[in-house]
C-alpha cells in the first residue's frame, strides 16, 4: 500500500468548509507549509517561520487581499491566499497567489475550490490579475493551476538556489475580472 492509499479505502471525504483564516489557524497552516520549506524546493523560503510569524502573515493578507482555509471535521486541510504582486503602485490591481493542501486532502478538489473562492474574493476587492510562480518540476501544481484558468507566461531559469542546486520557476497568469479596474 502506498502512502495515502488508506484514504481511498475510507468513506468519501467529509464536507469541506472554506472560510477566512484567523490567527488561531496559524499552527495548522504552518504544519501544512513546513514540508515545502524543510527538505523541499517547493517554497524558496529556507527557514521555517514561527507560529506567531504565520499569524502575522495571515493578518496582513486578510487586511488587503484574502487568506482562506479549507476545513473538515475541525481540521485544516489546505489554504490559499493572495499577497502583493510587486511593491510599486502601478501593480496595485495585480496579486500573487499560492495554495497548499495537506497530503490527506490532495486529489479531492480542495486546492481547486480554495482557488476559485479566492479568485472571487480578490475580484470583489478590485483585483484584475493573479500571478502564481511554481518551482519546477511540479506537475501536480501545474495541473491545478491550468485547471483553474491560469495560462503559462514564462520561466525564470535558475532563479533560486536551494538544497544545493538551482531551480527554475514557471510563472502563470489568470484574469480575475474583465471590467476596468477600480482602486483595490
Amino acid at each position: 500500500m502506498e502512502p495515502g492509499d488508506e484514504l481511498a479505502e475510507r468513506d468519501p471525504a467529509p464536507a469541506v468548509t472554506l472560510r477566512p483564516a484567523t490567527a488561531a489557524d496559524a499552527a495548522a497552516v504552518l504544519e501544512i507549509y513546513r514540508p515545502s520549506i524543510e527538505g523541499s524546493a517547493v517554497s524558496f523560503e529556507v527557514s521555517t517561520p514561527s507560529v506567531d510569524e504565520m499569524a502575522a502573515r495571515i493578518a496582513k493578507s486578510l487586511d488587503r487581499w484574502q487568506w482562506l482555509v479549507a476545513e473538515s471535521r475541525d481540521r485544516i486541510l489546505g489554504y490559499a491566499y493572495g499577497t502583493e504582486h510587486r511593491a510599486r503602485a502601478a501593480y496595485r490591481w495585480s496579486t500573487e497567489v499560492s495554495a497548499y493542501v495537506h497530503p490527506d486532502g490532495r486529489r479531492q478538489g480542495i486546492g481547486r475550490a480554495l482557488y476559485l473562492r479566492l479568485f472571487d474574493d480578490l475580484a470583489a476587492r478590485g483585483y484584475s490579475n493573479a500571478y502564481a510562480g511554481i518551482v519546477l518540476p511540479n506537475e501536480p501544481s501545474v495541473a491545478l493551476h491550468l485547471s483553474v484558468g491560469f495560462a503559462p507566461i514564462g520561466v525564470f531559469h535558475r532563479v533560486g538556489r536551494k538544497l544545493g542546486r538551482w531551480h527554475d520557476v514557471a510563472w502563470f497568469e489568470r484574469r480575475l475580472r474583465e471590467a476596468p479596474p477600480e482602486e483595490p
